[in-house]
């Protein structure tokens, strides 16, 4: 059998971005299952949502944006911490960066090794790395619920924490007048979860619970397409769901038996495989999915931080 190339290393194909208007001043860049990016206009400002790799990344979204509004951009938010997120933050010029607390933590005990993580594993979306100044450190945090004035007739925008799920500080991004909400990586749409450092159980129950009585009608999630109408938010939402309580119920099968973390991950990609293997980073994601899962049932709360060193030993053990 061959053997598979580390995680996302050897995807290195160009994806198509396409900007899409979602309303008045809102903006989606999606790239075919690359991590989404998105823009509110408010009067005489902009706030940016998620930052990208690189500054080169962020950059070629901004060129982009700027064929639209030249306004600058007072706040930029960050979703969360993950390295592919955040490291192009420099691009912005912002006046401030908006993160949650848990995501200030995060960044500061684990921003290094999870940087050096990511660019192993996915090397595409670090475009011209060397221009990365360093780590991105808010200044500007908050626990549970944020607003920020659009200004004019364009209402507010609210940033919302829902609970611990991908990361421990994940936040959405909620346009209400037009209800619209960017959930970031607590939704995917078509695309396979990255649960590396998530709390599966608030995930897949309490926290996606409250991003659905949003009851948006346009809905960006981390990953794949716009999703718009009700019925179809509703139903990303519970695909989301059912990623994770498939990887609950199959790896939990198995550790009760006292099976091997092997196992688990073997008996999961069969469970999952039919209906989400033919998305994005499926197989890529998987292995750090199951032993993140796996360290839950075994009474790790907090994930562990992962390394190259890590990152290379668990898809030696899982994958090849």
């Amino acid at each position: 059998m061959t053997k598979k190339s580390f995680a996302s290393s050897a995807d290195l194909g160009v994806k198509t971005e396409t900007l899409e208007i979602l309303g008045d001043g809102i903006y989606a860049l999606t790239a075919e299952g690359d991590p989404n990016i998105c823009a509110v206009e408010g009067e005489d400002f902009i706030v940016a949502f998620e930052a990208r790799a690189t500054p080169k990344a962020a950059n070629d979204w901004l060129e982009k944006l700027r064929e639209h509004t030249d306004k600058p951009v007072k706040y930029l938010v960050l979703s969360h911490y993950h390295a592919v997120r955040v490291l192009g933050a420099s691009a912005y010029n912002a006046e401030s960066i908006i993160a949650h607390e848990n995501t200030k933590f995060l960044i500061e005990e684990r921003g290094m090794q999870d940087w050096a993580s990511e660019f192993g594993r996915m090397p595409r979306l670090f475009r011209e790395p060397d221009g990365i100044p360093g780590l991105t450190h808010p200044d500007i945090v908050f626990n549970d619920r944020m607003e920020i004035p659009l200004g004019g007739d364009r209402g507010n925008l609210v940033l919302e924490y829902c609970g611990r799920g991908h990361t421990a500080g994940d936040i959405v991004a909620w346009i209400p007048k037009q209800k619209v909400l960017f959930a970031g990586d607590l939704v995917e749409a078509a695309a396979a979860l990255y649960t590396g450092d998530a709390f599966h159980f608030d995930w897949s129950t309490e926290t996606l619970d409250k991003v659905k009585k949003y009851e948006a009608e346009v809905l960006v999630g981390g990953r794949g397409a716009v999703v718009r109408g009700r019925a179809d938010v509703d139903a990303a939402i519970e695909q989301t769901r059912g990623f994770l309580t498939g990887m609950i119920e199959k790896v939990g099968e198995v550790h009760k038996r006292g099976g091997s973390v092997k196992k688990a991950f073997e008996s999961t990609r069969d469970h999952l495989g039919p209906q989400f293997g033919m998305w994005p980073i499926f197989e890529h994601c998987l292995p750090f999915d199951v032993q993140r899962l796996w360290d839950e049932f075994d009474g790790i709360d907090w994930p562990r931080i992962w390394t190259d060193e890590r990152d290379q030993e668990v898809w030696a053990k899982l994958q090849d």
